[in-house]
């Protein structure tokens, strides 16, 4: 009864009224309407009442009131999805570093709705070895002071194209050089007494750069484009992937020093536990020093666990501060947008990048981040045709810590173009010219790679964007196609009954190797480099971190690979030996060489055998039970109701199933067998098939 009801509360109530309405679901339409009855509802004719209604009422027309929209993983059958607004979208994208409107409009019609788009708080190049310019003009223009614009254009560019699109942005947090110079305590203090961009072990960085963040947040969230945000990807670093700059190596900033001796206490507790951990009599949490993670290589050799301990919990500590801003900033995002948007970095490249000054080392720590969503990498840069491309990445460990695995396609093709031709002033002369930045010049061998990607993608559950880097390199209705069948695929197709399709070899890398590595990573490769061989056993496998081996189920695996574990520990051997009774076969192998453990056989070892050739790993497998799907030494790919085979010769092909099933050509939805264990093909050179296959 607002008769008995005084004027100032009636007030109270209208502005309590404002605030549910603009976290409410009301939609802009209905909100309005709401607010033109509400004086004949509410107001029994009061003046004031009157006048703060019609207020509020040019408030809601200048500001509209529905809800920031939420986005966040699903999870069905081991394969992803994300919800966003309510509604499935596969989790496939699209992204472009020069993002023409063009291709937007292209992408738009092949059924993805997703885009990332770059932002950038300053306007140093992501690239400080090839000297690359910046893609965007910066944010951060001052203190308090902020230029949205280069935001604004982009998406006003996606949604000219698409009305209907959810955009990820990169947003790139390392600071503009105004703020370096104004904040020498925050920044890496070089040698020669320059400053370079930020330093990542700072806290005065990290705050000031959390209000800058945070702003740009508020805008955002405020902005017309907030029911088009999905979410933030966090970048920093060098080419935005959180590595650390190479002038960052040594960064003697005090503020590190002191960062890194709180770790050390937060470690061993202890003096005497820090002085048995180093070898180091005269040690102490006030003198410990950071070992030279940038020395020249004058060794190459692994190192004593006896003699090193000191460089070893340098690289824990190197790594661990990335993780730990990947965290700090991923949870501002969480805080600002009530949990609603998305959040995602590029991290733990353990499987590809083996230099550890990269700062790759960490990925365990990372995992049990309640904030992060998804983590992300390129493919491995061994782009040839024939070779598997996997994630730099443990997937199935991100997988089992509930995140979501997003591969950057940045796949070249016989019609990728170069920086220097579609932009000005970006490219350095004589940079991305050659080599990996060229793609095939074959136009059927590029539609091949990009089912690749796919098929990949399918088999082993996790999603990815296609990374049109400098627009128009899959401007062609065949790539366009397979884009859009990915997206169709992944709707049409859900995984069934997948228990029968799943791998039957284990392989369990241990992140911490390169630091071991007195080559920065040489060795380290050697034995990584197995990833190649594997992958053409006609068998898929799983991989793991050695951080979740314990956790594992190891029921489905007749073969368990410890790759690069240099040595055991007791519950590891303990393992071995329970593996060895339960008919598994166990290869381990470590910077001696590998030992085989055959079920009923004693222990063989092999000196100096690190790198495996197809062929043996066939004959291993074989001896062990595991189910080959090919005789043959191409990409095979299996999982979640996928097969699909990536050949360079082509040729007749058997493929043999360890069950009946039904086969179905995806492409053309047509039952190929009710009832088969065999699918024959001929396959053309340089080709990629791919099948769905239901097992009984």
């Amino acid at each position: 009864d607002f008769k008995a009801i005084s004027a100032r509360n009636r007030m109270s109530i209208a502005y309590f009224g404002l605030k549910v309405l603009r976290h409410s679901q009301l939609d802009q339409k209905h909100t309005i309407l709401f607010m033109i009855k509400a004086p004949n509802i509410l107001t029994q004719n009061f003046q004031r009442f009157n006048l703060l209604i019609f207020l509020l009422f040019l408030f809601t027309i200048a500001h509209p009131v529905s809800a920031q929209i939420k986005s966040e993983v699903h999870w069905e059958n081991g394969s992803p999805s994300l919800i966003i607004d309510g509604e499935q979208y596969p989790p496939f994208a699209y992204m472009s570093y020069l993002g023409e409107e063009e291709y937007y409009t292209e992408i738009a019609a092949s059924g993805i709705h997703l885009y990332n788009l770059p932002a950038y708080l300053g306007e140093g190049g992501i690239n400080t070895i090839s000297g690359i310019g910046a893609f965007r003009n910066s944010i951060w223009k001052g203190e308090n002071e902020y230029d949205f614009s280069s935001i604004e254009v982009d998406f006003e560019k996606i949604l000219n194209a698409d009305p209907k699109a959810k955009v990820v942005i990169r947003f790139y947090l390392d600071p503009p050089r105004w703020w370096t110079l104004a904040n020498p305590s925050a920044a890496a203090q070089l040698p020669d007494g320059s400053l370079f961009r930020q330093s990542f072990a700072s806290e005065e960085w990290r705050e000031k750069t959390k209000v800058a963040f945070q702003d740009c947040l508020d805008w955002l969230l405020k902005s017309k484009y907030r029911n088009n945000l999905a979410g933030i990807h966090v970048a920093s670093g060098f080419t935005e992937e959180w590595f650390y700059h190479p002038k960052q190596y040594q960064d003697q900033n005090p503020v590190r020093l002191k960062a890194f001796r709180d770790w050390l206490k937060n470690k061993y507790g202890t003096v005497a536990a820090l002085r048995t951990a180093w070898n180091a009599p005269s040690v102490t949490f006030d003198n410990a020093q950071l070992s030279n993670i940038d020395e020249p290589v004058t060794d190459i050799s692994w190192r004593d666990p006896i003699k090193d301990q000191n460089y070893i919990d340098t690289y824990r500590f190197h790594t661990e501060v990335l993780v730990d801003n990947i965290a700090y900033f991923c949870k501002i995002v969480k805080e600002k947008s009530d949990g609603k948007l998305l959040t995602g970095a590029f991290y733990g490249y353990h499987y590809f990048v083996t230099d550890p000054r990269r700062g790759h080392g960490s990925l365990a720590k990372l995992l049990d981040c309640p904030d992060l969503d998804y983590l992300s990498s390129p493919n491995v840069y061994n782009r040839a045709i024939g070779e598997d491309w996997p994630p730099m990445v443990a997937v199935n460990s991100v997988h089992k810590h509930g995140k979501l695995w997003l591969a950057e396609n940045d796949t070249r093709t016989s019609i990728t173009t170069l920086l220097k031709d579609r932009s000005q002033g970006i490219a350095p002369p004589g940079q991305y010219e050659s080599g990996v930045w060229l793609g095939p010049k074959d136009h059927d061998a590029s539609v091949s790679l990009l089912w690749k990607n796919a098929a990949r993608m399918l088999a082993y559950g996790y999603g990815g964007w296609w990374f049109d880097m400098w627009g128009g390199w899959f401007s062609d209705p065949e790539m366009l196609q397979v884009l859009e069948k990915t997206q169709q695929f992944h709707h049409d197709y859900p995984s069934k009954n997948p228990e029968k399709m799943k791998p039957s070899v284990l392989v369990v890398v241990d992140e911490e190797l390169s630091f071991w590595d007195k080559s920065y990573g040489r060795l380290t490769e050697k034995i990584l480099s197995n990833r190649y061989p594997i992958a053409k056993t006609g068998s898929a496998y799983d991989l793991y971190l050695r951080t979740d081996l314990q956790e594992i189920t190891h029921s489905q695996y007749q073969v368990i690979w410890l790759m690069g574990l240099l040595q055991l520990t007791d519950k590891e051997t303990a393992l071995i030996k329970k593996w060895q009774k339960q008919g598994k076969t166990v290869l381990w192998t470590n910077d001696k060489g590998t030992t085989l453990n055959f079920p009923g056989k004693a222990a063989k070892f092999l000196p100096e055998k690190l790198q495996w050739k197809p062929s043996e790993l066939k004959k291993i497998w074989a001896e062990a039970g595991v189910h080959q799907y090919i005789t043959t030494e191409d990409i095979c790919y299996v999982g979640r109701n996928w097969l699909s085979l990536h050949s360079v010769d082509g040729g007749e092909k058997n493929i043999q199933l360890p069950y009946l099933a039904q086969v179905i050509d995806p492409l053309t939805n047509k039952v190929l067998s009710d009832s088969t264990n065999q699918i024959q093909i001929k396959m053309d050179a340089k080709s990629t098939v791919i099948f769905r296959v239901n097992p009984f």
